[in-house]
């Protein structure tokens, strides 16, 4: 799928980091619904010392995509909640958006690729959420051209929005508070919403921690902008991680992320595939694609290079199960 010469952003502000009394405030606001996931010691083979998992897997809808949806309905007022909740996504912020949909007692809608697996697009109609499937491009296209301003909905964007990062960062909260001595941090990249909010509060609490994105080698949006030095879409080849298979990134998220990501570690799919059968083997944990993507890293890395880390394994919603 080629994407060149297309437009790297919608043409806002710049996404600014959440302050950490933001990240509190949502840690408090959403502590009713959302999980305090553990820190677990990843039970692997010789070579994977000092690796811990934050399963988000969890959490009531199988990814951490509650946290910062719940945050941003909770935070919106109540006359736009009763409109109801869209959203554009790969299914699991469609997922959330539906579970808090049904609590909040109103609608909700969500444009999404037409490739979505089908265990997501079972989950959306689960929480009675309008699909509204088209091919990724058209996706894009919806998101960057604002053409969602044309629905009567109130409208979550799902890279930027400044509440919805607020809730994400608070899984940073928690790992500081259950791991002591924490040296690295390894976080799925998509759109950048996840690790710009736990990379924000994880850099405010302690710098020196280091912030690993992780990426798959066949959509490396983020890699590739880091290299370049500026937001760049890539060409997206077959991946099982569907999840953060997003070919861009965008202008107003791009100098947030350069500010709190140290580094973007690449991994094959195949590395995927291995790290998804180990979780399931050592650990029990069922996991999605885009969620195996930091354990995947984690073990490519040595111990002299990582010390005590964190892996966010981000969602199980994968077909199969």
């Amino acid at each position: 799928m080629n994407f060149s010469n297309r437009r790297t952003g919608w043409g806002g502000r710049e996404v600014s980091s959440p302050r950490l009394s933001e990240v509190y405030a949502a840690a408090d606001r959403i502590d009713d619904v959302v999980v305090s996931t553990p820190v677990v010691l990843f039970n692997g083979d010789s070579g994977t010392e000092g690796i811990y998992l934050k399963p988000e897997i969890l959490q009531a809808t199988g990814s951490f995509k509650i946290r910062g949806v719940y945050n941003w309905a909770l935070s919106i007022p109540d006359s736009q909640v009763k409109k109801g909740l869209s959203t554009a996504s790969a299914g699991n912020t469609a997922i959330a958006l539906g579970y808090v949909a049904n609590l909040l007692g109103t609608k909700a809608h969500s444009v999404l690729p037409d490739s979505v697996p089908e265990a997501k697009l079972k989950s959306l109609l689960k929480y009675k959420v309008e699909p509204q499937p088209m091919p990724l491009g058209q996706v894009l296209s919806y998101m960057l051209e604002e053409k969602w301003r044309e629905a009567d909905y109130n409208y979550l964007n799902p890279w930027g929005d400044p509440r919805m990062i607020a809730g994400h960062g608070t899984i940073g909260l928690e790992i500081m508070e259950q791991l002591h001595g924490v040296e690295t941090i390894y976080i799925p990249v998509g759109g950048g919403g996840l690790i710009a909010g736990v990379g924000s509060a994880i850099k405010m609490i302690n710098p020196s921690v280091q912030i690993i994105g992780v990426q798959s080698e066949s959509c490396p949006t983020l890699h590739s902008s880091f290299r370049e030095c500026h937001p760049v879409w890539v060409n997206v080849q077959s991946t099982i991680c569907d999840g953060t298979t997003v070919p861009l990134i965008v202008d107003e998220m791009f100098p947030l992320l350069r500010d709190v990501i140290d580094d973007v570690h690449i991994v094959s799919e195949m590395a995927v595939l291995d790290a998804m059968e180990m979780l399931i083997r050592n650990n029990g944990f069922v996991v999605e694609g885009s969620g195996a993507l930091s354990l995947a890293a984690a073990v490519e890395t040595p111990y002299s290079s990582r010390g005590k880390s964190v892996c966010l394994l981000t969602g199980k919603n994968r077909d199969g199960i």
